[in-house]
């Protein structure tokens, strides 16, 4: 690595690896700025891309092929990298603190933690998996996965929380790829999914044709839909871990479901530890940002992806947003770096999403516009999701980022 011998006159400190952070990490690597020590605190090496985490799931995309390389993409940035986690922030002194180092200086702070489900409100959530942070779901998955390898003639109960779309998405993702071993197994068991949604339909952001086609295909596919419950209590039945035991998954109606896993997809939470800070937060903990992805109390400090709300332009908590804030917050981090304005930046109102449904095929959605489970939408999905990652493997410059 080639070693930056200008003085050193700011600290730019990013808290975590997501995906404005990748963005920006790459651009900071294809347009160095002198004078500046770049620091990214992450609590692992990789991040996943959260476009093909649901292929992983199915089977369809290694690891490898759904994780940026956090570690090699610090270093293409003349980075500092500290593996570790951000636990609060000394805003009177501009210092990170963190669970395991020491306290790391910056002028100019950027932060990009993502979100976790929110499972306080719920008695024995603790027994639940959440889907993020997802290294831990992919423990989880990946036990179970050798635990139908082993025990092939055992019975599988699996229980989602949450009929958003990544709850959807993971109920047929998880469903594919179990049933492809099923049909190289004899004695598979029987599968039973159920989906839980405590709204009277599933996806309710998206527009009518899409929740009519999504709960069709579900129905089709032989899910258990659990619509209008909210759960309430999740009670271990001689319960010794969470990848073993049977669980009582019981909702407000008095509906009572037994599963072996229950993962949990449903609204988004901020950490607790942005609670001690002075940043400006809305109701559920995510920092205000203004229009230029800055903090409506501390100019200095920015902030993207699902932990940041922009004032202006509130959006769902989407990965398509985060990755559209990378150039711009790139940008901005330049600016304030060289002592300039930093310039606002609007997100678009819609957008194309593409719901993988654990075939290889995917379902198109923009605005009123619904296009049902396709073959090629699928390789459309797999095109776009393919070339984002490329960038990093191959250091692609500035113009695939636009």
């Amino acid at each position: 690595m080639q070693q930056n011998t200008q003085p050193i006159v700011k600290d730019l400190v990013l808290i975590g690896g997501g995906h404005s952070h990748a963005i920006a990490l790459l651009m900071f690597g294809m347009k160095p700025l002198p004078g500046v020590r770049l620091t990214l605190i992450t609590e692992a090496s990789d991040t996943p891309y959260s476009g093909m985490l649901p292929g992983h799931i199915a089977g369809f995309y290694t690891h490898d092929e759904c994780h940026i390389d956090l570690q090699g993409l610090a270093q293409f940035a003349q980075a500092q990298l500290y593996i570790d986690k951000a636990v609060g922030l000394d805003l009177k002194n501009n210092k990170v603190f963190c669970a395991n180092c020491s306290p790391v200086a910056f002028d100019v702070l950027s932060i990009d933690i993502g979100s976790t489900p929110s499972m306080l409100s719920v008695s024995g959530a603790e027994y639940a998996i959440p889907a993020k942070p997802v290294a831990q779901l992919l423990k989880h998955w990946y036990q179970l996965l050798e635990d139908v390898a082993e025990n092939p003639e055992k019975l599988i109960r699996i229980g989602i929380v949450g009929g958003g779309a990544g709850g959807v998405e993971l109920a047929l993702s998880m469903q594919a790829h179990l049933l492809a071993i099923k049909k190289r197994e004899k004695n598979f068991p029987e599968l039973e999914i159920h989906l839980f949604q405590r709204d009277a339909e599933l996806m309710p952001h998206y527009h009518p044709s899409v929740r009519r086609l999504v709960t069709q295909l579900l129905i089709k596919r032989g899910m258990q839909l659990h619509l209008g419950e909210s759960v309430c209590q999740v009670a271990p039945n001689n319960f010794s871990s969470i990848e073993k035991g049977e669980l009582n998954i019981i909702c407000e109606s008095g509906l009572k479901v037994k599963c072996d896993r229950l993962f949990w997809v449903t609204q988004a939470s901020a950490p607790q530890w942005l609670k001690t800070t002075e940043l400006a937060t809305d109701e559920l903990g995510f920092i205000l940002v203004d229009d230029t992805l800055r903090s409506l109390t501390h100019p200095h400090i920015f902030a993207t992806g699902d932990i940041a709300t922009m004032v202006n332009h509130p959006r769902p908590k989407a990965g398509v947003f985060a990755v559209r804030q990378g150039k711009p917050l790139f940008e901005n981090l330049q600016r304030i770096l060289l002592g300039k304005s930093p310039k606002p930046y609007k997100p678009q109102k819609q957008y194309l999403s593409l719901i993988g449904t654990g075939d290889k095929r995917a379902i198109a959605t923009r605005g009123f516009f619904t296009l049902p489970p396709h073959k090629l939408l699928w390789r459309l999905k797999d095109s776009i999701d393919r070339r984002f990652m490329q960038r990093f493997s191959e250091g692609l410059g500035e113009s695939v980022l636009d």
